[in-house]
């Protein structure tokens, strides 16, 4: 019994340690000289319940702009999706991160 109880008590240790995954996310901001090229004009597909279409947008990777295309979003009830988008501030172009933001 005492084997038992020692064995569970490391489990919940074990799980509480170990259990969660975690996960990193690394994020920075972009800025550019060089505007984005002209957006793709990507068909929106037919609605689905439950999901919101996010449009396709440049990002900047590897030296260039790269086409992410669109992809679907599980909705959050009481929360609006803002795509990702370049902003012209002053005489940089600024990539502003999609979000969620209560409504």
């Amino acid at each position: 019994m005492l084997f038992r109880n020692l064995a569970f008590a490391c489990l919940l240790i074990f799980l509480g340690v170990y259990g969660t995954p975690a996960f990193a996310r690394i994020d920075f901001d972009v800025e550019l000289e060089a505007p984005p090229p002209a957006a793709y004009i990507e068909p929106a597909p037919i609605p689905r319940p439950g999901y919101i279409w996010s449009d396709g947008y440049w990002a900047w990777r590897y030296g260039q702009y790269v086409w992410i295309p669109g992809h679907w979003l599980e909705e959050r009830p009481g929360f609006a999706w803002y795509p990702e988008h370049w902003e012209h501030r002053g005489e940089k172009w600024h990539l502003a991160r999609g979000q969620w933001r209560r409504r």
